[in-house]
């Protein structure tokens, strides 16, 4: 445990002051999605979407996000996975970007909603062949018994694909996290890091500040 204490690190590159922030969060994201991609970080659409059972129990996990509008933040799963049941039974999430080399993040939450189909077809059809192909092969989120067991499942549908255009699997597609909460969060000297919420209030967005 103590060696955990050799991992102290303060913060200072930069600073966040209300004057500075857009009235709206969704051109406040934009600018900061935007500096991520200047700032050369890899993959600037990694968050953790965090969902919870219908009795409460959380669960977080990593996925990518696929496309960001004043509709949603969007990304693209196995319906009958851990998150998708969750969904089912509990419709709000919450997302976090952890953008650490530049000392920033954003938290977002709202009730999560499927895409179209239309939609769902259209990024299905977007990806390599291979990943189409694991869509139909990983029964995600299910115990199976070995690695050789999903590459047999892989080589079956490679088969059956053989020649032919890969289709969206029926329980594969898209959610939405409509948010009516954004959180930027910008690290500061001592601990001191500037945090402003941005809630949603009768249709207008109500920006405040929060202690570190």
């Amino acid at each position: 445990m103590s060696a955990l204490h050799n991992f102290i690190k303060d913060y200072g590159k930069g600073k966040l002051f209300e004057g500075e922030l857009k009235k709206d969060p969704f051109e406040q994201f934009d600018a900061w999605f935007k500096d991520a991609i200047n700032e050369g970080i890899r993959e600037p659409n990694v968050i953790i979407l965090a969902t919870a059972s219908g009795s409460g129990r959380p669960s977080a996990r990593t996925v990518l996000l696929k496309d960001y509008s004043r509709k949603g933040f969007a990304f693209f799963t196995n319906y009958n996975s851990r998150k998708g049941r969750q969904i089912g039974r509990n419709p709000f999430g919450s997302l976090l970007f952890p953008w650490h080399s530049m000392e920033r993040q954003v938290r977002i939450e709202g009730k999560i909603e499927k895409v179209s189909g239309a939609e769902s077809d259209r990024y299905f059809n977007s990806r390599p062949e291979g990943s189409r192909i694991a869509a139909w092969a990983s029964p995600q989120s299910e115990e199976i018994p070995s690695r050789e067991y999903l590459i047999a499942l892989e080589n079956k549908y490679k088969q059956q694909f053989k020649k032919k255009s890969v289709p969206r699997p029926p329980n594969w597609g898209g959610y939405r996290l409509v948010p009516d909460l954004f959180e930027f969060w910008q690290g500061r000297e001592n601990r001191l890091h500037d945090r402003f919420e941005y809630r949603l209030k009768e249709n207008n967005w109500i920006i405040i500040r929060l202690a570190p």
